[in-house]
């Protein structure tokens, strides 16, 4: 039993410290936002409560004792997935983000696949045919990777394919205005358009996402591509690489090496990229009129709503641990050295 928990610590270490992580996380931003400058009951109230009423809904909001009595209710709440309720809507923040969350979420991840598969085939064009001219455009674009704005491309990509070439649909949403809404199988707007087959609804809101996912590829793969290249350059040189080929390997297995020995460093990038992608996407979500968690953000960003800026951190939070804890699972599986203990097993 010692022995098997041994050999399987290099990932269920990992998922024990999850939990711990994200604790220590929302106490951050407990207190972070707990400084932001406001006073919730004078928004609520129009400053016109007194002393008595105020003392009851402070109350009632949670905001009553001192910062560690407050702190250690809120930490005991979100133990129990309880993020409180919104001050301005009353509505449940978890169910809040239930709502707005997922579509978030799935126009992220759509941006971040078609990243690292335009990446990994741009970059072993570059590795593999220097001279190609495609390949000197595509080091060229990794030169710059980072330095294009997700804000602005989308802004250049509704003034150009919308307003200029009528090619793109009116930024307005996931849908066309004359498509009924899809019924919520998921929340994932797309995946719920083909599980409900609604391949109408399918093809209006692949057209509305165009633009969006391109933003992302297009502002976020360089990242990618730099790091790829990189990897396979090293690669070709190794040597299992010479020796796969003197030992007459065949084309696809030395590729396929290659490929495996630079993925690692490449899937790291890929989880710092979802979190970029992540707030990319909010931005996106607003320059293309989609409904998702940038809006809800702003909306309690500007009226003071504690309770949803406070989720919407832990949320960010957790997905994003949970993807770092995937990235991590993925490297020690492609290369079982990276393992806690490895060397000694």
């Amino acid at each position: 039993m010692r022995q098997t928990l041994r050999r399987q610590r290099w990932w269920l270490a990992r998922i024990i410290a999850l939990p711990f992580q994200l604790i220590v996380f929302a106490a951050v931003s407990f207190l972070l936002v707990h400084n932001i400058p406001g006073d919730p009951v004078a928004v609520l109230t129009g400053g016109q409560a007194d002393a008595a009423n105020r003392a009851a809904i402070e109350k009632q909001l949670g905001l009553d004792g001192s910062l560690p009595t407050q702190l250690m209710r809120y930490l005991g709440h979100t133990l129990t997935f309880d993020l409180g309720h919104s001050y301005i809507t009353g509505r449940s923040v978890a169910s809040e983000f239930g709502d707005r969350l997922p579509a978030t979420i799935e126009l992220t991840l759509m941006g971040v696949f078609l990243s690292a598969v335009l990446a990994l085939g741009l970059s072993y064009l570059a590795v593999t045919r220097p001279r190609n001219p495609v390949s000197y455009l595509v080091r060229g674009y990794a030169r710059i990777a980072g330095g294009l704005p997700d804000f602005a491309v989308g802004v250049a990509a509704v003034f150009v394919f919308y307003a200029t070439l009528h090619w793109a649909p009116a930024p307005l949403g996931r849908l066309s205005s004359d498509v009924d809404d899809v019924p919520k199988v998921t929340g994932l707007p797309f995946l719920d358009t083909i599980l409900t087959g609604r391949f109408d609804a399918s093809w209006s809101m692949a057209g509305h996402l165009a633009l969006p996912v391109a933003t992302l590829v297009i502002s976020q793969a360089g990242v990618l591509v730099k790091m790829l290249i990189g990897g396979l350059e090293e690669a070709v040189d190794a040597a299992p690489t010479r020796f796969r080929i003197a030992s007459g390997a065949s084309p696809a297995m030395v590729r396929l090496s290659l490929v495996r020995r630079a993925l690692p460093p490449a899937v790291t990038t890929c989880g710092t990229l979802f979190g970029y992608a992540l707030g990319g996407a909010v931005i996106v979500e607003a320059i293309f009129g989609f409904a998702g968690i940038g809006s809800y953000l702003s909306d309690s960003v500007s009226s003071g709503d504690i309770p949803a800026m406070q989720g919407f951190l832990v949320i960010v939070a957790a997905v994003s641990l949970l993807v770092f804890l995937l990235v991590d699972l993925a490297n020690m599986s492609l290369d079982p050295r990276r393992r806690p203990g490895a060397r000694t097993d």
